[in-house]
């Protein structure tokens, strides 16, 4: 048996211990699931012949090590801060690595060492990052071995929930991690090229400068600019395109409405709010409002947001009950953005039988004979209820393929890397169709940007 270490049995491994459960007769793998907290994973393995379950403090050096030194591959589901723990001693015992998290420098600075050693470790092959760098480069390499010159890549992603399920106002619940969503686009100016021009939006001024898209059967999306596409210059070999763009997508309306939060300093996660536990909801809101002796939290909002009472945005904020003085936080020292998640889970936490969903949506304009021709692909992946939901498939499946096809020695380059190669793209992708995790690609005019607008 070939013995595969899954450290972190968080909402992303769903589909992961399935998919490598499923292979594990035929392919003779033993699964260990190590957690600090043991129930999700053995609600995922049922008993499963081939899986156990392992108690582990990651910073538990000494059985840190010991877990990895029995394996043949790890895979980190970990938090991306505690990758490196896991790294160094895959290096040290000489154990292939896969995670779905972007490569840090601390990580970047082992390559020399893990190339030496002809270890594999595989970083960035969940959705986004992942599935994302895979099917782009699947493109554009194909555009470029046509003789194409690529102009425009713009590349949109969104976990968002299904429509069957789209029940509040904000068209949204959580589907991951929901702090990485109350503080994102923060620690950074949003970067890209339109245009060969640079353009910076910083985050104060992120969520107004939105674009929209159109997906078949699935209406329209808004996007805001995630914040370093230029990053993926050198990455994708587009030093000479015209224009850069990646982002996160949402329902129409949303990034408006959390605007109101930014501008109001809730999405802060740098402080700590004082007797934060006793503060109710309505309390919450009234601290980052002027004092006044006669007008309510509700009149002094809509005032210092200029929100009319007859706009949509309105009927948003009653519906999160964030006026509500009877509703406790709860947290001790908490800071904004911790109590913001904490009210926001109230209302957005997907229920057991809710269903998400991936959209992903790619540009590719290139030069070609002459001529400028785009082409559009676009991905939609649907959940099928609390566990088993769009973002684990999209995470869980890439790096349960690519862990199996470097188990089976079918990636075999060395290096800290990301699947941009086709020794890595084209039979994940290949097997992700197979999952029904598919791309539409159309052709359409190519636009580009107004040249007098940019």
């Amino acid at each position: 048996m070939r013995n595969i270490l899954i450290i972190g049995s968080g909402k992303s491994t769903s589909y992961l211990i399935s998919y490598l459960l499923d292979k594990s007769d035929t392919e003779h793998l033993r699964l260990t699931i190590a957690d600090i907290e043991l129930t999700h994973a053995k609600n995922l393995i049922k008993n499963h012949p081939n899986a156990d379950t392992l108690k582990l403090d990651i910073f538990d050096e000494s059985a840190r090590s010991l877990a990895i030194k029995k394996a043949d591959i790890v895979i980190s589901m970990l938090p991306a801060r505690f990758h490196i723990e896991v790294a160094k001693d895959c290096l040290k015992y000489e154990k292939h690595l896969v995670t779905a998290s972007y490569i840090s420098e601390e990580l970047q600075a082992l390559n020399p060492e893990v190339t030496n050693k002809g270890l594999v470790f595989m970083n960035e092959i969940g959705v986004d990052p992942g599935i994302d760098h895979m099917s782009a480069m699947q493109v554009i390499d194909r555009i470029r071995e046509k003789g194409g010159k690529m102009l425009l890549f713009e590349s949109f992603t969104g976990g968002l929930v299904a429509p069957e399920n789209d029940t509040n106002l904000w068209n949204y619940k959580f589907t991951w991690n929901p702090r990485n969503v109350v503080v994102a686009g923060q620690g950074g100016v949003a970067k890209f090229i339109q245009e060969g021009s640079y353009k910076y939006i910083p985050y104060h001024r992120l969520f107004r400068r939105t674009e929209f898209l159109e997906v078949d059967g699935y209406g329209q999306f808004e996007v805001y600019a995630n914040r370093d596409s230029l990053k993926y210059q050198s990455v994708y070999g587009l030093d000479h395109v015209k224009t850069l763009y990646r982002g996160t997508m949402r329902r129409v309306g949303f990034s408006r409405a959390w605007n109101m939060f930014v501008q109001l300093g809730m999405t802060d996660d740098s402080y700590v709010m004082e007797h934060s536990e006793h503060l109710s909801y309505r309390d919450f809101i009234n601290a980052f409002l002027p004092y006044s002796p006669s007008d309510s939290v509700e009149l002094k909002l809509r005032y210092q947001l200029k929100i009319d009472q007859d706009d949509v945005i309105w009927d948003k904020l009653l519906e999160l009950d964030i006026f509500n003085p009877n509703k406790k936080i709860k947290l001790k020292n908490a800071t904004p953005a911790q109590i913001l998640q904490h009210i926001l889970m109230d209302k957005w936490t997907l229920n057991p039988l809710d269903k998400d969903m991936i959209v992903m949506y790619h540009k590719f304009g290139y030069e070609l004979d002459g001529k400028n021709h785009q082409i559009d692909a676009t991905m939609v992946t649907l959940g099928k209820d609390q566990t088993y939901t769009a973002m684990a498939k999209t995470v869980g499946l890439p790096v349960a393929i690519a862990t199996l096809a470097i188990l089976n020695k079918n990636i075999t380059t060395p290096g800290v890397q990301l699947p941009i190669s086709k020794e890595v793209y084209t039979p994940i992708l290949k097997e992700l169709e197979n999952l029904d995790i598919t791309f539409k690609e159309k052709e359409v005019p190519y636009l580009g940007y107004n040249p007098l607008n940019i």
